[in-house]
Order: structure tokens, then sequence, then C-alpha cells
């Protein structure tokens, strides 16, 4: 047993990165990409949260949510995963145990607004930190490009360099 330990977030935002068993690229598809979405707009629909932040990469996701409920946190991230693995084996007609993902998820509760930024656009530039694209609205699997149509990024943004306050950050 490991001695992490989970605060409440206290309805707080919380940065989370789930990563896939052994880092498997279990999510290289868009298939696959597509059934995690679906898998959390259902679980979202089923428990009281608010995505504020997404990018699902290959073999990892990182969410920035806000929990309404004390202890869900635990509880939303454990459905995501059991639906997803579920799911993703039946439409391999996989009968076998399959492990898919890594037992723990990593979190951070949000500090501040500044906080809040920083994880935001780390989460964006999640695509091109990781070498997929080179312009982080090339990526169709992240929210990017809900936050640019609201003006939150203009264009071009992380395109042409790495965003001064995201240099020291490695989330994964």
């Amino acid at each position: 047993m490991t001695d992490i330990r989970r605060y409440p977030p206290d309805n707080q935002p919380v940065f989370i990165t789930a990563v896939c068993h052994r880092r498997n690229p279990v999510l290289a598809n868009d298939a696959d990409k597509e059934l995690l979405l679906t898998v959390m707009r259902e679980v979202k629909a089923e428990m009281a949260f608010r995505v504020l932040a997404y990018v699902i990469l290959d073999d990892h996701f990182h969410w920035l949510i806000r929990v309404d409920e004390k202890d869900a946190l635990s509880r939303i991230i454990q459905s995501v995963k059991l639906r997803f693995s579920h799911r993703w084996k039946q439409a391999r007609n996989i009968k076998t145990p399959t492990t898919l993902w890594q037992r723990r998820f990593w979190d951070h509760i949000i500090r501040n607004a500044e906080d809040l930024n920083r994880h935001m656009d780390y989460i964006h530039y999640n695509p091109v930190k990781h070498k997929i694209v080179t312009d982080p609205a090339d990526y169709l699997w992240s929210s990017f490009h809900i936050h640019r149509s609201k003006g939150r990024y203009p264009e071009g943004w992380g395109k042409y360099f790495m965003p001064e306050d995201i240099k020291s950050m490695i989330l994964e």
C-alpha cells in the first residue's frame, strides 16, 4: 500500500493525470480517444463535476475538473477507467484480465487563478510537448479549440514557442 493522501478539493479545480499501464499506447487511435471522451461525458452526466479542460494522448490523459462532492474525485476517475476498460475489451472481444491503466492517478488542487492558467496552458500545449503536432490548433483531442473560440488563446498560441509559464512543469 502506498502513502498517497488525497485532500478534498473543497470545490477548487483539480488537475489530473491518468496514465495507461506501462505507458502502453492504449489510446493511440481516434476510435479509442473517442471512446474515452464518450465515457467521460457519460460519467459527467452521472456525477457532479465540471470539465474545465482536457487533452487525450496515446498513453495518458490530463483533466482539469471542478468536483462538487467532497469525496467524489477518486470515484469519478475509477468510473472512467473501469467503464473505458470494459468497453475497450468488449470492442476487441477480450475475455481475459487485461490491465489498461496504472493503478493510481496524479492530482493537484489548483491554488489560485495563476495556477489555474498554468495548468490549463500545460494541458493545451501537451500535444506539442510530446511532438505529436507543432501547433496546438492541429490537435483534435483537447479542449483547446473550445477555449480559443472563447478568446482565451490567440491565433498561433503555442505554435512558435513554449509558453513561458509552463517551461518548468513536469507533470507526467
